[in-house]
């Protein structure tokens, strides 16, 4: 069984940089999922409260030692404030059957949310050892910005920034920020909901390898040091990006898959200004 490298946080903890995200997976086949993941050899689920589906979650890891398990979930936008996100953290884990998670994110950016009183939340949430970093998703960089300066007035610091990041999306500039801030960077639909099985410069990279097209596109996010969770529904799917990790491109490769980024963002969320 193929071991899933970690990445330390600065928050101290340690996250595996290849987890298994479920957006979209719901009922019966979400259940199912986690557990061929699980089984194939994962240890990172990716959740969300918006996702509808931490009850199911919940069922999979029934039985699995927690410590042996990175979970990460999401507050929704609309309950960024200090008694949203602590109710929405309770349901979150009361659903997922854990006393604590790994990692808490806020989901998405709101102009008109209590930045203040969320991360007061988020500081007694991580006193208390419920949940172990904290973070927060599609954020550009003036965002960050913005809320990192909040976030040193709470004194907690944000860990990761989850975004949408693959070949065809390549945001430089936020992997630059990221990096020099010591914010590491989770990307969400790294495969790019399946385009990168229709371009040849990948299948070309691919073929060389003798590897497929979606273990391309994660091993050059592995390789800049970004963690990656995608979904698959299928177990073949599954077991095929664990063996990514196994997957090593050369510098070349990888300066020609750069030139593939600034295409269009294939998750628009509307109420977000996204001009970096």
């Amino acid at each position: 069984m193929t071991e899933i490298p970690v990445k330390k946080l600065n928050s101290g903890y340690e996250m595996p940089v290849l987890g298994f995200g479920t957006w979209q997976l719901k009922g019966e086949q979400c259940r199912e999922a986690v557990k061929a993941a699980l089984e194939a050899g994962y240890n990172h689920i990716d959740t969300a409260e918006m996702y509808g589906n931490e009850d199911f979650i919940g069922e999979a890891i029934k039985g699995s030692e927690r410590s042996s398990l990175f979970i990460t979930s999401k507050v929704w936008h609309d309950n960024i404030s200090y008694d949203g996100v602590k109710k929405a953290f309770n349901a979150t884990i009361s659903k997922l059957g854990s006393d604590y998670l790994d990692l808490y994110l806020i989901h998405w950016p709101n102009a008109a949310a209590d930045y203040e009183g969320a991360l007061k939340a988020f500081k007694e949430l991580l006193d208390e050892g419920r949940i172990k970093s904290f973070g927060v998703s599609n954020f550009t960089v003036e965002l960050l910005e913005h809320v990192q300066g909040l976030a040193q007035n709470a004194g907690i610091k944000i860990s990761v920034n989850q975004v949408e990041f693959h070949p065809g999306l390549y945001q430089e500039k936020l992997l630059k920020y990221c990096n020099k801030a010591g914010i590491a960077i989770i990307a969400y639909s790294p495969l790019a909901r399946g385009s990168v099985f229709d371009n040849s410069l990948i299948s070309a990279i691919a073929g060389a390898h003798s590897a497929s097209e979606g273990q391309v596109a994660l091993a050059w996010l592995r390789q800049k040091g970004i963690i990656a969770i995608p979904k698959a529904s299928g177990r073949e799917h599954i077991e095929s990006n664990l063996d990514s990790l196994n997957l090593s491109l050369t510098d070349e490769e990888i300066e020609k898959l750069d030139s593939l980024g600034g295409g269009a963002r294939l998750v628009d969320p509307g109420f977000v200004d996204f001009n970096d």
